[in-house]
């Protein structure tokens, strides 16, 4: 058999096994085709709003406001501003009470709602557990200013017993991580527990009752075989959350306007990169301060990534 007539095999295979299962020719044809169509609106939004901005904020952090390029000029410039290290200090000790948390706590309540309650139980949770989530950002930081103020707080007598007696002390510098990573797992952290639900959902019952006729209790079946299988789940979380975390912008603004000046209007490096853009109209200096979030979150993600063979396609 010649080379031309091997290559042609596997064509002529699926074509005949197309004609077995009663598939038209011009319906197989044109299958790959619908594929196509299907990603090709996220992909123009992709181009639109991602890739192309991206782009103008690598061209305005290499430039400066005429045009002309100035190297690492801008990065230079905003790395020596004295707000720039406190700005990521504080993001990175948000980063990582934020990632412990979220992963931690989504992950055992999805075990818990998997393993210890019924199915229509569980849904009723879970609902409950999304619905903060369905609030913008922005309304969400006003309920939680108005749980946070001791004069009207329904837990004013829980802030006074921890030593916060007015709004002042509760919105300290020290206290702001802490605030600032309750309101993101009461918003965030709904979401995250469908979709861990929904993963240990696809471990196949036979593994668990595997597993308990050979002597695994609840915990020792979560642990030793629900975490493993999800975790490429707990990656993909990983990486969206810790993503996410870096973007902080709302919550510290609208405190920073809330506690009138009392809390940094550069807390985090978003803000910092507001206030470069919009109050000292220095766009190029907000663009390098963006490429250092990207460059951030890229080498995260590839980290992870790599690590833990996200994209690795198991071996049947």
């Amino acid at each position: 058999m010649t080379s031309i007539e091997t290559e042609r095999v596997p064509a002529l295979v699926s074509t005949k096994q197309a004609r077995r299962r009663g598939v038209p020719r011009w319906r197989a044809g044109r299958s790959g085709i619908s594929g196509y169509l299907f990603v090709s609106g996220y992909t123009l939004f992709l181009i639109a709003f991602g890739i192309i901005p991206t782009g103008y904020a690598i061209y305005l952090a290499f430039t400066n406001d005429r045009g002309q390029f100035t190297g690492l000029g801008q990065f230079i410039k905003v790395v020596q501003d004295y707000r720039f290290g406190p700005a990521f200090l504080n993001i990175g000790i948000y980063l990582v009470m934020w990632l412990v948390l979220v992963i931690v706590l989504t992950t055992v309540v999805a075990v818990i709602l998997r393993a210890r309650m019924r199915p229509r139980t569980a849904a009723v949770f879970r609902f409950l557990y999304y619905i903060p989530g369905a609030l913008a950002g922005v309304a969400s930081v006003l309920v939680w200013l108005f749980m946070l103020d001791p004069a009207v707080s329904p837990a004013s007598g829980l802030l006074r017993a921890m030593g916060l007696g007015s709004f002042a002390q509760v919105l300290a510098p020290e206290n702001l991580p802490v605030i600032l990573v309750l309101i993101a797992f009461w918003t965030g952290a709904g979401g995250w527990i469908v979709v861990m639900y929904g993963a240990l959902n696809n471990i196949p019952d036979e593994v668990l009752e595997a597993a308990r006729m050979d002597g695994a209790g609840p915990w020792q079946s979560a642990w030793h075989i629900q975490i493993p299988m999800i975790r490429k789940w707990i990656v993909y979380q990983s990486i969206l959350a810790f993503a996410a975390g870096t973007q902080l912008f709302v919550e510290p603004q609208l405190l920073q306007t809330a506690s009138l000046g009392r809390v940094s209007p550069t807390w985090s490096p978003n803000q910092l990169a507001y206030v470069y853009a919009f109050q000292h109209g220095d766009f190029n200096g907000a663009a390098a301060i963006s490429l250092f979030l990207l460059a951030l979150g890229l080498v995260v993600a590839a980290v992870l990534v790599t690590r833990s063979g996200l994209f690795k396609v198991d071996d049947e």
